[in-house]
């Protein structure tokens, strides 16, 4: 037997490798499931996806997957279905890293069309991402969007995410488009010219431009697109015509200085905009400042997400000032950036001005001790709401522990907090573990892996969770903790108000470690490489991957 079907399927299929039985199709659905919602160098950087997100996701991908596999399959019958079984593994890994990268869906997001599980009755949504991830030719595009040609049709809201579009498909929509675009308010246009050559696809974005130029949207996704500059002004009449966007996602569509620039001059207001999401980009310091002057004229914002774009210290200043017109915001992810100290104190500069935070993701972005005691400072004074933090990887340590636990005894409605990635050790713990103890009823996550914690810190975190009623997930991998620490951590969380569930994998810990006592006179110029695990060994359990 083939060894990628032997990876791929424990039993033996009597004739052919595909197709797989439907049993295995629901295991690898649960098995999806249960990697995009563990905790992992990807959920560190981009957030953690909820269970039924990741179930949703799950499904969503095991199908997509599996009508282009069996495509595949019925393009040569005599086949023993090998290459099949080769397209669904490798296709599946990359839909899930895609899934992982975009991260969890926001509030605002969870609203948009989802395959399989529409949100809005069929005569006003029409999604057609549900269907085989394929190129789409003039005649299947006629019959997608046959639904929009009926008279009196009232649909309002289109995806075409998932789609790739062809210059003949998209001479097809244009008409289509036009003739019902004073109905629209929600168009999904992300990821739909994938696999086109770049002419074809500056083309296609033209044409559907043009069609869509006038119609009054409130959501526009434009993301994984690899736009550039000349994506975004292939966009212009568009983007020229809206003034009443709620929402805009450019997401993994490579917006450089330029792009960003072009983006900033194309839409001529933001003064409605409450989502406006630039992950995974490389915008940079240059194009952080384009950004910035969008987020300047969006005091509405209540959403913002600027994570993975490559903006440094001058970039994360300006973007940092900008936000304080911005006196509606929830929700703001910088992660994965390199902010530095600088820009960290910019931060904390604006962070009074935002009274009604309730999310705050910050991992990754060389803060050091001096720019999170700002940070943590300015909160414990204007976000006593506050429900999310995320500060790993920052190259914190135990002299910043004081003012981390002051800020934490404030912080009282705090439901999940991310220390990972740092240099706390069991000094730090015991200062930042006790300020958790009392009250806190509704902490539901604490990760402090990665810290250099032995059995003293280890043992004050399990204390300071142990009698939390609603508490779901201690992370303490990844440490120097004593087998003995550990049978101490599960006497503590047993006798507690919790089970030992609420206790996650100890796969990495080193009990035979001890942290490095050669520290740097100046501890801020102390640097740690980021974990580059590849997605083989995150994703290790779904048993898809093609072999080489």
């Amino acid at each position: 037997m083939d060894s990628s079907a032997q990876d791929f399927q424990p039993r033996t299929f009597s004739v052919k490798l595909w197709p797989p039985s439907e049993s295995t199709r629901l295991l690898l659905v649960e098995r999806m499931t249960k990697n995009l919602s563990n905790k992992s160098i990807f959920s560190r950087k981009y957030g953690l996806l909820g269970q039924e997100e990741a179930h949703e996701n799950a499904e969503r991908i095991e199908h997509l997957c599996f009508a282009s596999a069996n495509e595949q399959f019925n393009k040569e019958p005599d086949g023993d279905g090998s290459s099949a079984v080769q397209l669904y593994a490798k296709e599946t890994s990359k839909m899930m890293l895609e899934v992982l990268k975009k991260g969890p869906r926001t509030a605002s997001e969870s609203e948009a069309p989802i395959a399989d599980a529409p949100l809005k009755p069929a005569d006003t949504v029409l999604d057609i991402s549900g269907g085989k991830r394929a190129f789409i030719e003039a005649d299947e595009a006629k019959e997608l969007l046959s639904p929009l040609t009926k008279p009196g049709n009232s649909y309002y809201k289109i995806c075409f995410s998932n789609r790739s579009f062809g210059v003949d498909a998209a001479n097809v929509a244009g008409p289509i488009l036009e003739s019902v675009k004073n109905q629209l308010t929600e168009v999904d246009m992300s990821d739909f010219v994938a696999g086109r050559p770049e002419d074809e696809a500056l083309d296609v974005m033209r044409i559907f431009s043009k069609a869509l130029e006038g119609a009054v949207l409130r959501y526009l996704n434009i993301s994984d697109n690899a736009l550039g500059e000349k994506g975004v002004r292939a966009f212009s009449e568009l983007l020229k015509s809206q003034e009443n966007l709620e929402e805009l996602y450019v997401m993994n569509d490579g917006i450089s200085e330029d792009a960003a620039k072009a983006l900033s001059e194309l839409i001529p207001s933001t003064e409605k905009l409450k989502v406006l999401h630039f992950h995974n980009n490389m915008t940079g310091d240059e194009g952080a400042v384009y950004v910035a002057e969008m987020v300047k004229r969006s005091p509405n914002l209540e959403s913002f997400r600027c994570s993975a774009t490559r903006i440094g210290p001058d970039g994360g200043v300006a973007l940092s000032e900008a936000l304080g017109t911005c006196t509606h915001l929830k929700k703001l992810d910088l992660r994965d950036n390199l902010f530095g100290v600088d820009a960290g104190i910019a931060l904390s500069r604006t962070l009074p001005k935002l009274p009604g935070l309730v999310e705050l993701y910050l991992s990754d972005l060389n803060l050091e001790n001096k720019g999170t005691v700002a940070i943590v400072s300015a909160l414990k004074q204007s976000a006593p709401q506050l429900e999310v933090l995320e500060l790993a990887g920052n190259e914190i340590n135990a002299k910043a522990a004081p003012a981390l636990a002051e800020f934490l005894t404030a912080m009282q409605s705090l439901k999940k907090l991310t220390l990972a990635e740092n240099e706390l050790k069991d000094d730090g713990a015991v200062i930042i573990a006790q300020s958790l103890e009392d009250g806190h009823a509704d902490l539901k996550e604490l990760d402090v892996s990665t810290n250099m914690l032995q059995r003293v810190g280890a043992r004050c975190f399990a204390r300071a969770v142990a009698n939390k009623p609603g508490f779901v997930h201690l992370n303490i991998n990844a440490n120097f903790i004593s087998d003995e620490g550990i049978d101490e951590v599960k006497d503590m969380l047993k006798a507690g108000k919790n089970s030992l569930d609420v206790l996650g994998s100890l796969d990495e810990n080193d009990p035979e470690g001890e942290p490095d006592d050669d520290e740097e006179e100046d501890d801020e110029d102390a640097k740690d490489d980021d974990d580059q695990d590849g997605l083989d060994s995150k994703l290790q359990n779904v048993k898809v991957e093609q072999d080489d």
